[in-house]
């Protein structure tokens, strides 16, 4: 430690002498300018608008460069879209406006520069991770992003990038300390002026654009739309375009038009016939890779969705995001709602659902009496399901906090093999018909470039070089194994003895590198879905979107019920489907609800939604005082597991399933002990707890002879959190002798 704090305030010094030696530099420079650059600054400050415009214009072409990764590309882009570059530099020379209000020109023109050019690093750096580009919805993430950033970036990239943010910072700090000033006095009228007139123009230019369609205000694909309309321009419609604009002829009688038959198929249904357990399987980033044309594999990597896809109901699974965006495949395929109506790059997860309850599979079937239940192997707070899901209707959530998180990948994501008895212990918690929504995780990148599988089950070759090559093998074994986990599932809900639907899919493709051209189907938005069953259903194979297939499941089995479920169920293959779902799903979540009666308010609730069926369960508590240790046994404990005594956290130390421990802590009489399961972070989230118990020293062996070892339990309320939190995971080896001498049991 003493070595590393020498080291700390040396490289402390140095940048002390760095930053010092700079700012003498800038000094002189300061003083000089205003000798030897007179002439030069007076002329440019005369044509400083004409200057504003060329920097506009290489601003742009850099960031273009950046985001497209080729310079020949972004020349490209300027010779084939002449309208679109000159409206895009039109908008970063009109921010170039407000440099005219301030006499620290030098260093307001910089910091707009340096602005745009690290809005396109940023959109050049996700887009080499993915095939979505840097979008304003990008910003709301900013919390799950540090939470795998580790997993994406090694610690050395890590250390890079931060340091360079904060050289660029002090370079800032410096400038506006040293860097010349504009001496003449500011034309306040003038300059006022010119930062009102120039927005303006810049409005009627954007008017012009759209009318003559140089521009789109609908993004079918925000990838290709970034190729299309220029980064600044997409950015910011992602940032400031958000939910869903009113349709035109959106009123009551349109929608009480669009329900009516709709309703009256409702009343048709045959509610007395048995229902069975209906399951739905989002497979993280599942797809065929045989569809990759210059890929060869030793064998073949998914022969179970293979095999499936040849006996049930199968077919290709339109989904709305490539490489990214697991959340808007799960938003769409629970809630029958298209995410082309809303804002360019939006996740609804992180806007509308966070405030508001929305019409889905889980509220429908919670309706008819099912039991629903959603399950991830990833950190509950991750696009932020623990607060969302309590707004689509499920009654319970199981996330990662509630697992043995032993078994991970390579690249540290828990394996989804798991899931089979999570699956099992949700079906088994009710003596109901059973929603269960289950979200993967194992098939998620980043996928690593060294080779780390010393005798991988799936050989790969084909790639275009070897790092690649590493990237497709890794890729392709934790499909195979994700394709197993899907075997074992099958086969254990058939052994599980009740009638049961599975639809399964995968949410997108893998972030390396595909274009159109290197898959078979010409198409990237694809991956593939399969519906199996125990109970004899025709097989039926077709093209399906995400937002149909709950409602394409629930008609097998004869439910007809749901607004949005009704309507796909009744309406897909007719002539003004598109058009009328956006006029219901803007009523539903953004309208005045005249498809939910004439009050215009939803049926829908918050849910009190429990975390985790099995909750931590103390049934004994020891104390080492002359060790200052505790230990508290019971069941149910993970590494989320955290000890409280009278109600303070304590850094805890997990050593089984039914082992936890806590040092430097000696108990007093009557503490309440009690185990809560705290979700990662700072905040310390509360997403549940146990029951709690009163610790009573243990009586002398010399009065009593003997110890007394009797306990009483009392039951806590469960908590439901509302902020981040966190805990540190930590391991360890039980006590050799739980009886030892000095120890007391908890009553």
């Amino acid at each position: 430690m003493k070595k590393f704090l020498q080291k700390v305030k040396a490289c402390g010094a140095a940048v002390k002498r760095f930053t010092g030696r700079c700012a003498a530099v800038l000094k002189k420079w300061s003083e000089g300018c205003s000798k030897t650059m007179e002439k030069p600054v007076a002329f440019m400050n005369r044509f400083s608008l004409v200057f504003h415009a060329l920097m506009s214009a290489g601003i742009y072409f850099i960031m273009e460069a950046m985001s497209r990764h080729s310079i020949p590309e972004a020349w490209n882009f300027l010779i084939g879209s002449p309208k679109v570059y000159a409206y895009n530099t039109f908008m970063i020379f009109m921010t170039f406006m407000i440099v005219y209000l301030f006499r620290r020109r030098i260093f307001v023109r910089l910091l707009i520069t340096a602005f745009w050019i690290y809005l396109g690093y940023m959109n050049g750096t996700i887009l080499s991770s993915r095939v979505t580009p840097f979008t304003g919805q990008d910003l709301h993430l900013i919390t799950d992003a540090l939470d795998v950033v580790g997993l994406y970036m090694s610690p050395m990239k890590l250390i890079t990038q931060v340091g360079g943010v904060l050289l660029a910072i002090a370079a800032l700090v410096l400038l506006w300390r040293y860097a010349p000033k504009y001496q003449k006095k500011i034309k306040w009228p003038l300059s006022i002026a010119g930062v009102i007139i120039v927005p303006v123009l810049f409005a009627g230019s954007t008017k012009l654009c759209l009318e003559q369609r140089v521009l789109s205000t609908y993004f079918g694909n925000i990838a290709f739309a970034y190729q299309d309309y220029g980064l600044p321009y997409c950015f910011f419609c992602s940032l400031l375009a958000t939910g869903m604009s009113e349709p035109y002829d959106y009123s009551k009688d349109t929608i009480d038009k669009i329900v009516e038959d709709d309703k009256q198929t409702a009343l048709s249904e045959d509610n007395d016939t048995e229902k069975p357990n209906i399951l739905m399987l989002q497979l993280e980033t599942f797809f065929d890779p045989t569809t990759v044309e210059w890929l060869e594999f030793s064998e073949d990597p998914i022969p179970n969705f293979h095999r499936l896809m040849q006996e049930y109901s199968s077919g290709a699974y339109k989904v709305p995001s490539v490489g990214a965006g697991t959340a808007n495949t799960e938003f769409e395929s629970i809630t029958g709602m298209n995410l082309r109506y809303f804002g360019p790059g939006e996740y609804p997860y992180k806007t509308i659902l966070k405030k508001t309850t929305c019409e889905s599979v889980a509220y429908d079937l919670r309706n008819l009496g099912y039991a629903t239940h959603a399950i991830h192997n990833n950190k509950a707070t991750f696009y932020s399901r623990a607060d969302v899901f309590k707004n689509l209707g499920f009654d319970t959530y199981t996330s990662k906090e509630y697992m043995d998180v032993s078994n991970t990948t390579a690249n540290g994501w828990l394996k989804d093999e798991i899931l089979v008895d999570q699956i099992l212990d949700n079906l088994k918690s009710t003596a109901r018909q059973d929603f269960i929504y289950t979200i993967s995780v194992q098939g998620h990148g980043e996928y690593p470039t060294e080779k780390v599988l010393e005798d991988p089950a799936i050989k790969v070759t084909g790639a275009a070089t070897e790092e690649k090559n590493n990237q497709w093998e890794y890729y392709v074994n934790q499909l195979h194994e994700m394709d197993q986990f899907v075997a074992d599932l099958i086969d254990a809900l058939d052994n599980f003895g009740e009638k049961y639907v599975l639809v399964m899919y995968g949410d997108h493709l893998p972030t390396l590198g595909l274009t159109v051209e290197d898959v078979t189907n010409r198409y990237l938005f694809d991956t593939s879905y399969v519906i199996v069953d125990n109970m004899g259903l025709e097989k039926v194979d077709q093209t399906l979107c995400s937002y149909q297939i709950a409602a394409e499941v629930l008609d097998k089995v004869n439910i007809h019920t749901g607004t949005m479920m009704q309507y796909h169920q009744n309406r897909r293959k007719t002539k003004w489907y598109l058009q009328d779902m956006e006029l219901l799903q803007y009523d539903l979540l953004y309208g005045k609800k005249y498809a939910y009666g004439d009050d215009g308010t939803t049926p829908f609730e918050t849910i009190d939604m429990q975390m985790g069926i099995h909750q931590p369960e103390i049934t004994r508590v020891i104390s080492l005082p002359d060790e200052n240790k505790v230990y508290v046994f019971g069941s149910n404990f993970t590494t989320a597991s955290k000890i409280y005594i009278n109600d303070e956290w304590q850094n805890t130390k997990f050593i089984s399933n039914h082992v936890l421990q806590v040092k430097k802590v000696k108990l007093t009489e009557d503490a309440l002990v009690s185990v809560k399961q705290l979700a990662p972070g700072k905040a310390k989230r509360v997403l549940s707890e146990g029951n709690t118990m009163m610790y009573v020293a243990p009586v002398a062996e010399e009065e009593t002879g003997e110890t007394n070892e009797s306990g009483d339990t009392t039951d806590m309320e469960e908590t439901d959190g509302t902020t981040d939190t966190g805990s540190e995971e930590t391991t360890g080896t039980a006590p050799a002798d739980s009886e030892a001498e000095g120890t007391g049991a908890a009553q």
